[in-house]
């Protein structure tokens, strides 16, 4: 999706019908019907759900002003770590019988329709969640002139939500598989190590990702320069060049001539990956 420079400094509305998401990987993996028994409902969850790439995907849109997500969270202690390092905040929202829903599309909705009449910097909404029951806020987002985002598995995601959006994004698709292990299920395991990768550069992968973000949410490879610094604050606001030897992010860029590619462009210099 192609986006204007100008819309750059507008804010993001991220909010997450978690349970949604977390069901819908949970059957993909365990098959259909697993989550929506009890017994595998009403307990720890196991954490399946990428939140960094989705947070991230988020600031590739503009600085996030509202990051919320709504869940029974009793049974997801499991995903502290990510939502706490990724700054979600946690709606919490108990289900009125052990066989009822916990309500988070009617919550979710309700608040979203609220903000955007509130905060007048929230340019783009992203929604996670495939439920047909966020149509009508989506219609009261754009009308807003609000960008309208929806992220959902591919299996779980009703086809007329995801048209009513903008734009909407797989979650299958943004997210890889990791990768499997042959040797171990082949049983050559014992065979010769395979030699170890060679330590990785913060700041490179850092780089990476900024402009990676950047090209994909503009729908072309070259990003302009003056993107990529507040990119990766949003990414990581605690990130310092100088931490790893560089006197600043020009002189980072720089010296990252095997990662990147930098050419004048009519009023910034333009940046692409190699």
């Amino acid at each position: 999706m192609n986006r204007n420079d100008e819309n750059d400094n507008r804010s993001v509305a991220l909010y997450w019908d978690f349970e949604n998401l977390h069901a819908g990987l949970i059957e993909a993996k365990y098959g259909e019907g697993h989550y929506a028994r009890q017994d595998n409902r009403f307990k720890a969850q196991e954490p399946l759900v990428d939140v960094q790439a989705l947070v991230e995907l988020a600031a590739s849109f503009g600085p996030v002003a509202i990051n919320r997500a709504y869940c029974n969270w009793q049974f997801f202690g499991r995903y502290r770590d990510a939502l706490l390092q990724n700054a979600v905040e946690l709606i919490q929202l108990f289900p009125p019988g052990a066989s009822a829903k916990n309500g988070a599309d009617i919550k979710l909705c309700l608040d979203a329709a609220e903000d955007i009449s509130r905060f007048a910097h929230i340019g783009t909404v992203i929604i996670v969640g495939g439920d047909s029951d966020f149509m009508p806020v989506a219609q009261k987002i754009k009308a807003a002139g609000r960008t309208l985002i929806g992220i959902g598995t591919r299996r779980n995601t009703n086809r007329h939500w995801a048209k009513s959006c903008h734009e909407f994004r797989y979650y299958d698709s943004l997210v890889e598989a990791p990768p499997v292990d042959d040797g171990a299920q082949s049983g050559q395991a014992d065979e010769a190590p395979v030699a170890a990768a060679p330590p990785a550069d913060p700041a490179a992968d850092m780089l990476k990702r900024a402009v990676r973000l950047l090209a994909e949410s503009r729908g072309e490879p070259w990003v302009n320069k003056a993107s990529l610094w507040p990119m990766i604050k949003r990414l990581d606001s605690t990130f310092d060049p100088k931490e790893y030897g560089h006197a600043g992010f020009s002189d980072m860029l720089k010296a990252m001539d095997a990662v990147v590619e930098i050419r004048k462009g009519d009023t910034d210099h333009l940046v692409r990956l190699r």
